[in-house]
């Protein structure tokens, strides 16, 4: 009996280690639809105000599209909002086209580069190909629309807060906004999945956490207590992490619905901006 019941429990184990082994396999083969969940096509929506659909040049003749929308008619003498959407998004997402209206609302230029992967391009996203992607479109504003990093405001949300990190801690830029933004990928999957080692597995780390630190321009941090995505705690920890000047705004709304909901998402850029001469 002794014997049979040794057998039995070695078995059990065994079985707990393949499909656990499985378990751990499965999660590295799906990361990136985890991670991205990059939508294949653009979207139906467009932005109600007038705006540019503009072919990126590449060094690597890989197609890359941007929309860029001017703020009124002295628009070149206006600051630029670099925008960086995040996952399960393309630039046509509705809420990614709600910050656009209200930042041309507030007198800024918008200009939004799509991800590799995303929206019907050619390409697997992945950290490395997204922080690519960010750095073509801001050579592209820099060289091509001729505005200087005084006038450059790098904007991240969510997965594209940590695009817009490492972006800003490679280029000279005016200020960085970070809306939900986590300190670590593999701290918010290690979340997800307590009983997996995430860390040992996870190809796109995405660790803006080591990377905000050689970020030198003023940083402004949105995050809503209620982020269901994105814990409340990892942007804290992002923004302990980070060299002043930096300023955190708790608002309201959750992860998607915060620049919609909370009255004073849209103001708290604006007075942040507005201390640093970046609007009147």
């Amino acid at each position: 009996m002794g014997r049979l019941l040794r057998r039995v429990l070695l078995a059990i184990g065994m079985g707990c280690i393949v499909l656990y082994c499985a378990a751990v396999a499965w999660l590295m083969w799906h990361e990136s639809a985890i991670v991205f969940a990059a939508p294949r096509e653009l979207g139906a929506r467009r932005p109600a105000a007038p705006f540019e659909q503009i072919e990126l040049p590449r060094d690597d003749q890989a197609r890359q599209f941007a929309w860029a929308m001017r703020s009124r008619a002295d628009g070149d003498t206006r600051p630029w909002i670099l925008y960086l959407h995040g996952n399960s998004s393309t630039i046509a997402h509705r809420m990614n086209i709600v910050h656009y209206e209200h930042f041309r609302a507030l007198g800024l230029n918008m200009f939004a580069p799509e991800y590799r992967g995303f929206a019907g391009l050619d390409g697997v996203p992945t950290e490395r190909s997204l922080d690519v992607d960010a750095r073509v479109a801001y050579d592209y504003v820099r060289s091509t629309l001729h505005v200087p990093p005084e006038r450059v405001i790098i904007y991240g949300w969510s997965l594209g807060s940590a695009v817009a990190v490492d972006l800003a801690s490679h280029v000279d830029e005016s200020a960085l906004i970070l809306e939900g933004a986590p300190a670590s990928l593999v701290a918010v999957g290690q979340r997800l999945y307590p009983f997996m080692p995430i860390g040992l597995v996870m190809r796109n780390p995405f660790e803006s956490i080591t990377k905000i630190r050689d970020v030198d321009s003023p940083v402004l941090f949105l995050h809503s207590r209620e982020d269901e995505v994105i814990p409340f705690e990892e942007g804290r920890r992002l923004y302990d992490a980070a060299q002043p000047p930096k300023t955190f705004v708790e608002v309201r709304g959750g992860h998607v619905y915060a620049s919609e909901r909370d009255p004073q998402f849209f103001p708290a850029i604006r007075e942040f901006l507005s201390t640093r001469h970046l609007l009147p």
